[in-house]
């Protein structure tokens, strides 16, 4: 790995007093001029917290893993555009990439390629763990459950070389408990991987084939599917990401830390967003079509109607990887021979969004999930499997925080502070006198 850029502890401090006490608590800049106030010694300093809920204005680690700057739509994996990647790359170069620090040579590539392709069967003993759960269970928390279950597989001390062996495997295996999930769901045989076939391919054979025949699988399928797990990939300290974080600060293992996260994703507000874009182009569609009607109802306080795909907590511009994929979206119709009034509505929604003031001055420009909706059903990729995807795609990234943290100087256990705002202190009434 190259030597990562580093932070550059600035020579100022900010000075903090507060009744009588004072703390001096010096600045730090990142690589692309960020400036943090290290807070470290506030309390002991001073007896004061922060208070800061959702944690949108905390540093909570240093990363060299992703750069966003949403003011103006940027987004770099360890200094790459993703733009670039998402061109140029495989989702197994810019998994590495992510791991590493640096893109992978040929050499490396293919023995990583190969060394996944290892490991990419479950053990026997799964489809037992799959038969034991409701076959209308939604399957991300069956991802969730089936990763946590593979650390009682993996039991081994984790030195840097059983570390190593988690990785890979979670990577060999987490599109095989994708398409497990779903073949148990609707009720057909689990396939078996074909290590033949590249990573993305595989994936598509599992979820879609049988027994009975061979299953053609579509090279522009394929593609647009490592196209959006490549945009997914990482995307700096958001929800899911944290989380694996933070359950990781305790010492947990790789695939607690990794459940952890998957469950974290499936809210509606982090990844299942793109399902609900889905819902939401499928009910304009059902009632008559328009959009125009559709729009004035979101912008009706009064009323439930909600713009679906539109906004970000990080991004006041066009999201990067929404420009990727609004192109590769027409493509991939198109290339299928499909019509789709779902995109026909989608980008109609777009062009109303960006013209209209109370969009533009609210700066709710489409995210990636507003077309990876789109793209996934036009693949004939059923709803529920959705966020299965992200996790897929998410995956190296998590693990990338996960490493980063291990081996960070400054490592601890998260745990973070509050203000208390309960009852003072009051004396216990036996249950006889409470009336």
């Amino acid at each position: 790995m190259a030597t990562q850029a580093m932070s550059e502890k600035l020579q100022q401090d900010i000075d903090i007093q507060f009744e009588g006490k004072s703390a001096k608590l010096p600045l730090h800049r990142g690589t692309e001029g960020e400036v943090g106030i290290d807070i470290a010694k506030l309390r002991s300093s001073t007896g004061l917290v922060t208070f800061d809920p959702g944690y949108g204005n905390t540093g909570a680690c240093k990363s060299a893993i992703t750069y966003i700057d949403g003011d103006n739509g940027i987004l770099r994996y360890r200094g790459y555009p993703i733009e670039e990647l998402a061109e140029k790359s495989s989702f197994l170069e810019v998994a590495w990439l992510l791991l590493n620090g640096e893109l992978p040579t040929k050499t490396e590539l293919s023995s990583f390629s190969a060394e996944i392709k290892q490991h990419t069967m479950l053990h026997e003993d799964f489809k037992r763990f799959f038969g034991a759960l409701p076959k209308d269970a939604h399957p991300m928390p069956v991802c969730a459950a089936t990763v946590g279950a593979l650390a009682t597989y993996y039991q081994d001390p984790e030195s840097e070389r059983q570390i190593h062996s988690s990785v890979i495997r979670l990577l060999a295996k987490m599109p095989t408990i994708a398409a497990c999930s779903y073949k148990h769901c609707i009720g057909q045989p689990f396939m078996y991987p074909r290590n033949e076939l590249d990573y993305t391919s595989n994936f598509v054979n599992m979820l879609f084939a049988t027994p009975c025949e061979d299953y053609p699988i579509d090279p522009v399928a394929a593609r647009a599917i490592d196209l959006l797990l490549i945009l997914h990939a990482d995307h700096e300290q958001n929800c899911s990401t944290s989380t694996v974080r933070l359950v990781g600060s305790s010492q947990a293992p790789l695939f607690a830390s990794i459940s952890a996260g998957i469950s974290a994703l499936w809210g509606s507000l982090h990844g299942g967003a793109n399902q609900k874009v889905i819902e939401m182009l499928e009910h304009i569609a059902r009632e008559d079509g328009s959009v125009d009607k559709y729009v004035a109802r979101a912008k009706d306080k009064n009323d439930t109607a909600r713009l679906m795909g539109f906004g970000h907590r990080i991004y006041k511009n066009y999201d990067p990887r929404a420009a990727v994929l609004k192109k590769t979206c027409a493509e991939v119709i198109s290339r299928l021979g499909k019509s789709s009034k779902l995109l026909e509505i989608a980008m109609r929604l777009e062009e109303i969004a960006l013209k209209d003031e109370y969009f533009v001055s609210r700066k709710l420009y489409p995210n990636v999930d507003f077309y990876s909706g789109v793209i996934f059903n036009a693949l004939g990729i059923p709803t529920n499997m959705f966020t299965v995807l992200f996790t897929m795609g998410r995956l190296p990234g998590w693990i990338a925080h996960w490493l980063e943290m291990r081996r960070d100087p400054d490592f601890r256990i998260g745990r973070p502070r509050q203000i208390y705002t309960g009852a003072n202190k009051r004396p216990y009434v036996s249950i006889d006198r409470r009336g």
